[in-house]
């Protein structure tokens, strides 16, 4: 008799909540023309192809696997596999909390604000002022609508160079949420002992039902925890949604300090101004086609490169 409600409760509760899961499957893809100094080159590219799988435990309790397949030397179409994702997440509301191989939050906003991962990555990942994901932990807390914190610690070397050594990245951050649609969110990692690495971002967005507009300042010492190696990176981007289709757009600058008897700014190689624009069509779902212009213009006086781009992303 006794036994009786507990298994019926026990029934009960099983009903409320069954485990599920999906697989996830993403592609980015283009064809582009590039022109620079006189001379043109057309190439077909599979840029990434996201494979993995998500499930639900619980209501609180999850998982993912994501294996990232991409060519890491452009043109050689030779694709690497590489786990991009491989954790367990707690989420009851407010706090969350991870572990494992966690994408980092400071590049879940800027991305989710841009919306065109699959054009080209957000500031700080194009220019590698951090890894967007790697072995660690992180952790939450939605303290009122308007303000969450969030503390991250990680290996410091990204998914594609897992290392065991001492030299960890500690990050914060604090998302602030004043008025609807209007966020911003400022956030600092360190990492190193000797020449140590720092990092401040401050990102600045709103969004809309049909605009979207962000502002990003990103400023790094010892980059890559090399002395008086600094580079600052401002990004701006926006987007409208018409009936059909989205227009957006983005610029981008990377520049770098002299450092003392050089001629030149230390990084003058690869600073430089990126210009993006175009209109994204959505034909069917899970399929985005998107034509558009991006141009790469370097600092160091190097042939500026101008390409019309065919994106699409694909995903099931």
């Amino acid at each position: 008799m006794l036994l009786l409600p507990w298994n019926a409760f026990a029934q009960e509760t099983e009903e409320k909540f069954k485990p599920y899961g999906q697989p996830i499957i993403k592609i980015f893809t283009n064809y582009h023309s590039t022109f620079s100094n006189g001379e043109a080159s057309r190439v077909f590219e599979i840029q990434r192809a996201y494979l993995g799988y998500q499930t639900n435990l619980s209501e609180k309790i999850s998982g993912r696997l994501i294996l990232d397949v991409g060519d890491p030397d452009f043109g050689n179409f030779q694709m690497t596999a590489y786990l991009k994702n491989a954790f367990v997440q707690y989420d009851d509301g407010k706090l969350v909390a991870k572990i494992g191989m966690i994408g980092l939050h400071q590049y879940k906003l800027q991305e989710s604000q841009w919306g065109g991962r699959y054009l080209y990555k957000s500031f700080m990942d194009e220019h590698k002022f951090g890894p967007s994901a790697d072995l660690g932990a992180f952790v939450g807390y939605q303290f009122h609508d308007m303000v969450s914190a969030d503390i991250t610690i990680a290996n410091g070397d990204g998914y594609k160079s897992i290392q065991s050594d001492t030299t960890l990245k500690y990050s914060l951050g604090v998302t602030l949420k004043p008025i609807s649609g209007l966020v911003f969110r400022p956030s600092y990692d360190y990492m190193g002992q000797d020449a140590v690495q720092q990092t401040l971002a401050l990102y600045l967005g709103y969004s809309s039902k049909i605009v979207d507009v962000g502002a990003e300042y990103n400023y790094q010492w010892n980059h890559k925890m090399v002395q008086d190696e600094n580079l600052t990176g401002l990004s701006f981007y926006g987007s409208y949604d018409a009936k059909h289709f989205r227009a957006f757009g983005r610029y981008d600058n990377l520049s770098s300090p002299h450092i003392a008897g050089d001629a030149d700014p230390w990084n003058y190689g690869q600073d430089g101004q990126l210009f993006i624009a175009g209109l994204e069509f959505h034909p069917v779902k899970g399929l985005i086609v998107t034509p558009n212009y991006q141009a790469w213009i370097p600092s160091d006086g190097s042939p500026v490169a101008n390409s019309i781009y065919l994106s699409l992303e694909i995903k099931f």
